[in-house]
């Protein structure tokens, strides 16, 4: 019997080993979890046994130690959720292994061209949820414009300033406004327009405001000096805006001779001032157009989603990538490239957004294998002489039965 215990303890002893060097060999392996071989006796209705077999490899799937490393597409996560990959014929698969790059479609792959898969943005621009599918980024397809709907800006306008001596308002005679002030602005097609603003006091704590888009009336696409006339400006007493009542003046429909839509923006002037100080603006003019614009640059946050900056620069959200937890995580099977899959063990994923139980992500930053180093030389020591004690039950048995064979 001595040899069957003996035979069955260097095939156990051998797998250990097998696990111990998988172990140190993987000590360097992004997000790599420490496996432990679990043994078991055998029994066969004998007190003295046959001996053990390997029953499971168990793995330590506590967080490794998360460095940074200022790569922008590789991710960490912080907590006990998994990537969710998907592969050429939409299998879904699971990792640790936050070493991501772009391929040449835009997708987020990992190092076998599996792609990362989250939530895609819906058409108001926030994420949608629904099903995850994989990540595209926009690498060649441009972000459109945006027309300009909102001008705002807060001016001062000096109460010591007169009436201009020079009448009519001329947009190119200074003498004939007080003050003014152009800002950008964008049409249908992302194409820029310059319009400026010219404050006229006309007596009365009241001023006309004047405007010309490409120096020529918002009326007519011939050059004007005359400009157009959107509105008039009261202030009472305390210098405060009173009329019009929201501070808001209106542009009406702007006809463009370049084949884009009509502009049609409204120019907020709420928090104008009418002090004893020079004329000026007390805020930088802002308005809610852009050209368009193409990904220069992209970032992932804490919660998963992805923000890109564009060449226009605006910076919108992506997408989100997601994280999946399982009731079993131990019964995930591991695969080549810090692949894991799904099994009736592991039960079904659960998917949800980083920042709940599977834990949140931090960019530029990869999770360490959790092997440690100086535990597995010393398995490895006690590995090597428990296969050696074993190996010597065999030949202690075989000089046994030497002795009983020369004694017949």
């Amino acid at each position: 019997m001595g040899f069957e215990q003996g035979v069955s303890g260097l095939n156990a002893s051998s797998s250990n080993l097998d696990v111990i060097g998988n172990n140190i060999a993987n000590s360097g392996t992004t997000g790599f979890k420490t496996g432990t071989a679990q043994f078991a006796d055998v029994y066969a209705g004998s007190q003295s046994g046959l001996g053990v077999q390997v029953a499971t490899v168990s793995q330590n799937l506590s967080q490794g130690v998360v460095t940074t490393n200022g790569v922008g597409t590789d991710v960490a996560i912080s907590g006990n959720g998994f990537f969710q990959l998907m592969g050429p014929t939409g299998q879904m698969s699971y990792s640790r292994d936050g070493a991501f790059t772009q391929n040449s479609s835009g997708y987020l792959v990992d190092s076998a061209g599996l792609q990362v898969t989250g939530y895609q943005v819906g058409a108001n621009g926030a994420i949608a949820g629904g099903t995850p599918s994989a990540l595209k980024l926009p690498i060649s397809t441009p972000m459109p414009p945006n027309p300009t709907t909102q001008i705002s800006a807060e001016f001062n306008l000096n109460s010591g300033d007169t009436t201009p001596a020079t009448t009519p308002f001329n947009t190119t005679d200074a003498t004939s406004y007080n003050y003014s002030n152009t800002i950008t602005a964008y049409d249908s097609l992302g194409n820029s327009h310059e319009i400026t603003s010219f404050f006229v006091n006309s007596g009365s704590s009241t001023w006309n405001v004047y405007q010309t888009i490409d120096g020529k009336s918002l009326t007519s696409s011939s050059a004007s000096t005359t400009g157009t006339n959107i509105g008039s400006l009261t202030f009472n007493s305390s210098g405060t805006l009173v009329t019009p009542a929201n501070g808001t003046l209106t542009s009406g429909s702007i006809a463009l001779s370049n084949g884009a839509a009509p502009m049609n923006y409204t120019l907020n002037l709420t928090g104008t001032t009418h002090y004893g100080s020079a004329d000026g603006m007390v805020s930088a003019a802002k308005q809610n157009g852009y050209t368009s614009g193409m990904l220069t640059s992209f970032a992932i946050n804490k919660d998963g989603t992805v923000t890109g900056q564009f060449s226009n620069n605006q910076t919108n959200t992506l997408g989100q990538i997601v994280l999946a937890s399982f009731a079993n995580p131990n019964g995930l099977a591991n695969s080549t490239g810090n692949i894991l899959t799904a099994t009736a063990a592991s039960g079904n994923p659960l998917i949800s957004a980083p920042g709940g139980s599977a834990g949140s992500l931090t960019s530029g930053a990869l999770e360490t294998s959790n092997v440690d180093l100086t535990s597995e030389l010393v398995n490895l020591i006690i590995a090597q002489r428990t296969y050696q004690a074993n190996a010597q039950t065999i030949k202690t048995q075989d000089e046994i039965m030497q002795t009983l064979v020369s004694g017949l």
